[in-house]
C-alpha cells in the first residue's frame, strides 16, 4: 500500500510539473506567431512503393491522383448512371465522383533501369500531377539512371514525362513502344479527327525520340525476362509486359482496366477512354481471364496505389484482391 501511495503520488507530482511546462510551450508558440492552423503547407513527397519479383526491383511512383467526378461519364456509358452508382455504392464506393490515379513503374534488372510510362509530366504540375522525377528521387533513383523507356501506349497520361524544359527527360535511354501504336499516332491522317490532339502530342513528345526507339509486337522481348504482349483496343497498339525472373511473375496491364471496380467486376461496360470499345472489352475479358486462371499478380496503371494485385473471377466479372505480402516472404 505505501508503495502504491507513493507511485500516484509521483505519478500527481509528474502531472503538476508537466502542466506549467505545456502552458509554457503554448505560450511561447502565440508569442512568436507559430502558424497552428491548417493552413501550414504538408507538402510530402510522392507515395512510392519498392517490392521484388525475383531478382527484379520494382518500384511504383504515385504520379499524382485526382477526382474526377460522374463516374457514368467515363464508366459504364452504355448504362445509366443509376446503375453505375448502385455498383460503386455496393463496393462501398460514393455513386458520384471517383479518383483517378497514375502509376508509372521503375524495373531494376540488375543490368538494366526499364521505366515504364512516364506519367503526365510539365503539363499536370499545376493541378499537383507530373511528380514522377520526384517520386524518383525519393526511391534513390535519378533520371539519368533510366537506361530504357518503355511507353504501354501513347495517351497524354504515358508520355506527359517524356521531355522536361524542351529536352529528354530520360537523357541516358533508349526506347521501346509498339510498331502498331506508334504507326497510327505519327500518321497524318489523325489530323482533323478527334485523335488530333493526342497525334500532336506524339509529334512534340514521342517522334523526337525515334531514332532511339525500338519497336515491338506481340511476343517482343525488351529484355530477357521482359515480354511485350498485345492488349488492343484501348488504343490501337495498346500494349502490356509480363516481368519474369527466378520463378516469380507479374503482368504490368497498364490501361486494359482504369479502375478497379467498374472495369473489373463489369468488363463488358464501355469506357469513354477505349478507342475500340468492343475490341477494349475483349481484351479485358482475355486478360483478366489470364490473371485469375493463372493467379498471376498485375500491376494496372489507374488501379488503387500501389497498384499492384489480383483477381478472381466472379459473378459477371473479376474482384480485386490488392497484393499484401506475398512478394515479401
Amino acid at each position: 500500500m505505501v508503495s502504491m501511495k507513493r507511485r500516484m503520488l509521483l505519478g500527481s507530482a509528474g502531472v503538476a510539473l508537466a502542466a506549467p511546462l505545456i502552458m509554457t510551450r503554448a505560450a511561447v508558440a502565440q508569442q512568436s506567431g507559430a502558424d497552428t492552423s491548417m493552413n501550414i503547407n504538408h507538402a510530402m513527397p510522392p507515395e512510392t512503393h519498392r517490392f521484388n519479383v525475383g531478382k527484379f526491383e520494382v518500384v511504383v511512383v504515385k504520379d499524382g491522383a485526382r477526382p474526377s467526378g460522374n463516374p457514368q461519364e467515363t464508366f459504364g456509358t452504355n448504362q445509366s448512371v443509376e446503375t453505375v452508382g448502385a455498383l460503386l455504392e455496393a463496393n462501398f464506393l460514393p455513386p458520384d465522383n471517383f479518383v483517378n490515379s497514375f502509376a508509372p513503374v521503375l524495373v531494376n534488372t540488375g543490368s538494366e533501369v526499364i521505366l515504364f510510362d512516364t506519367g503526365l509530366g510539365e503539363g499536370g504540375r499545376a493541378n499537383g500531377l507530373g511528380r514522377l522525377a520526384e517520386g524518383l528521387t525519393a526511391a534513390g533513383y535519378k533520371r539519368e539512371d533510366v537506361s530504357i523507356v518503355v511507353l504501354t501506349h501513347m495517351h497524354g497520361d504515358h508520355i506527359g514525362g517524356l521531355m522536361e524544359g524542351g529536352q529528354p527527360a530520360f537523357p541516358n535511354a533508349r526506347y521501346v513502344t509498339g510498331q502498331a501504336e506508334y504507326d497510327f499516332w505519327v500518321d497524318t491522317a489523325r489530323a482533323g479527327t478527334p485523335a488530333e490532339n493526342g497525334h500532336n502530342a506524339v509529334l512534340a513528345n514521342v517522334q523526337p525520340m525515334a531514332d532511339k526507339m525500338t519497336f515491338i509486337g506481340d511476343g517482343g522481348e525488351v529484355v530477357s525476362g521482359v515480354t511485350g504482349m498485345a492488349a488492343f483496343g484501348h488504343s490501337p497498339g495498346h500494349m502490356i509486359y509480363r516481368l519474369e525472373s527466378e520463378g516469380r511473375e507479374l503482368v504490368l496491364t497498364a490501361d486494359t482496366a482504369n479502375h478497379f471496380v467498374l472495369s473489373l467486376q463489369r468488363p463488358d461496360w464501355e469506357v469513354r477512354f477505349d478507342m475500340d470499345k468492343a475490341a477494349a472489352a475483349a481484351t479485358r475479358a482475355r486478360v483478366f481471364d489470364m490473371l485469375a486462371t493463372d493467379k498471376l499478380a498485375f500491376l494496372g496503371y489507374h488501379m488503387p496505389f500501389p497498384a499492384v494485385g489480383y483477381v478472381e473471377k466472379v459473378d459477371q466479372g473479376y474482384r480485386y484482391v490488392p497484393k499484401a505480402y506475398q512478394f515479401d516472404i
